[in-house]
């Protein structure tokens, strides 16, 4: 069974282009276009790793997690796309599910290998 993504991001062009590189890879993605859709969507569907933009409406990719790992019993690894020059907590990191954080602009090929790592060897190549 193929390992299921939710890729999380208020831009559309970057749901379109991450969705299709990690099908053409051969994962099962789901789509949220912003912070609460992507908790909703997660909650119900529960995928097996997650890529969320820090700033999106309603929810940031933080809150997301944040809430994510109060309500479920296993977090979801989750890599977090963030604008360049923005900073980050490192103890916020720290106590969140989020094994990889990428600026924008980001490489897609970049992006599948970073995922592949996070999850393992068990991911097909």
């Amino acid at each position: 069974m193929p390992w299921k993504i939710l890729v999380a991001d208020d831009e559309a062009c970057i749901t379109t282009i991450v969705s299709k590189k990690l099908q053409n890879a051969g994962f099962d993605v789901i789509v949220a276009m912003d912070g609460q859709e992507a908790f909703d969507r997660a909650m119900a569907e529960r995928p097996d790793f997650m890529v969320t933009d820090l700033q999106m409406p309603l929810m940031s990719g933080l809150e997301v997690c944040a809430r994510l790992a109060a309500e479920l019993a296993d977090p979801i690894p989750t890599l977090l796309l963030t604008a360049k020059g923005f900073e980050l907590d490192p103890e916020e990191l720290e106590r969140l599910p989020i094994c990889r954080v990428m600026t924008k602009p980001f490489s897609p090929r970049e992006l599948l290998a970073n995922i592949r790592d996070a999850l393992g060897a068990s991911v097909p190549s």
